[in-house]
């Protein structure tokens, strides 16, 4: 090598960033993502990519300074217990935890790794933080509703469809242990509530068919795993017994459900991917407050309110963040 050209090696070398050889040189962090959706479900990997996008936003590149270990409960409990056992036993850097029993289940087995969760209801009365100021210990996250959002979801179904006299509550307890979260304001605003707890996906059908027997009745379908996981078929029933129904998230409304009312749950697992980067650059947990949403979307199906034969008021279509023709 020519002595002018092994200089200017030198010089470039001279001048190479230090944070990027340091970068080089530092073991690539992981991340455990517990789904308790399937692995094919767009929702799913709408939220997936949304995250991977964040972390790259904060310099966080997937297989070069960070590796993602992805487990999909697909609405199952048990699955959800042996996935958070996986996860942990791998030494995980953090884990992101989408729902409640994912985060309890993570909770059972780890008080160090940290935890990042969201779409979280209640976090403080289900005993994951102290307080949403001051998480404490290794959790923190973001929550999706306040409890007083069971008397608008009632609001919202009794101005679409006025002669709702009768509402039943649809949820799986062992998906939705926060369900009485929602139960006080639901009740207040009218004595006329069913709950209605299914279990298993081949319980939906004739649940929601005994309810559908008497007149005038109505769905508010709460935020769980299992009836995120099983959203099309209590859509379908729904329809089949043409039961106006209000549910919490868009994707409900974009696959033929009446309408929905609830936080996006894209935007916060881009902001868990904020508190991700922070944590893995050593903020601690306790130091990030736990956060709720700013912004409630509201979509409204026209097509499906035509076939249930309901004129949705000007008035909520004027609100409306979304109207599905």
């Amino acid at each position: 090598m020519r002595r002018r050209e092994f200089v200017t090696l030198l010089g470039a070398a001279a001048t190479w960033p230090l944070a990027a050889r340091a970068q080089q040189s530092e073991r690539a962090r992981r991340i455990g993502v517990l789904m308790p959706l399937a692995e094919g479900d767009q929702e799913a990997r709408t939220l997936v990519t949304a995250f991977v996008k964040g972390l790259r936003d904060q310099g966080w590149m997937v297989g070069r300074n960070v590796l993602i270990n992805y487990r999909w409960a697909a609405g199952d409990a048990q699955r959800i217990q042996a996935f958070a056992k996986e996860l942990v036993e791998q030494n995980s850097d953090l884990i992101l935890a989408r729902s409640s029993p994912v985060v309890a289940a993570l909770m059972q087995r780890t008080h160090t790794i940290p935890i990042v969760f969201f779409q979280v209801v209640d976090p403080v009365g289900q005993g994951f933080v102290t307080n949403l100021a001051r998480p404490g210990a290794n959790v923190t996250g973001f929550t999706n509703f306040e409890p007083t959002i069971g008397s608008k979801w009632l609001e919202l179904l009794k101005e679409t469809a006025p002669r709702v006299a009768r509402v039943a509550l649809i949820y799986n307890p062992d998906t939705a242990p926060f369900a009485g979260f929602f139960f006080g304001s639901i009740t207040t605003a009218t004595p006329s509530v069913v709950n209605v707890p299914i279990h298993h996906a081949s319980k939906i059908e004739p649940s929601i068919t005994n309810f559908a027997k008497e007149p005038n009745g109505g769905l508010i379908v709460l935020p769980d795993a299992f009836t995120l996981t099983n959203r099309e078929l209590i859509v379908a029933n729904a329809a089949q017994h043409r039961l106006p129904a209000i549910y919490p998230f868009r994707y409900y409304a974009t696959t033929g459900g009446l309408m929905s009312y609830g936080s996006d749950p894209a935007e916060a697992v881009r902001q868990a991917a904020v508190y991700a980067d922070r944590i893995l650059k050593g903020t601690k947990p306790d130091d990030l407050p736990v956060q709720a949403p700013t912004k409630f979307e509201l979509v409204i199906n026209i097509k499906t309110a035509k076939a249930l034969g309901l004129t949705i008021p000007d008035k909520l279509l004027s609100l409306a963040d979304e109207v599905i023709e």
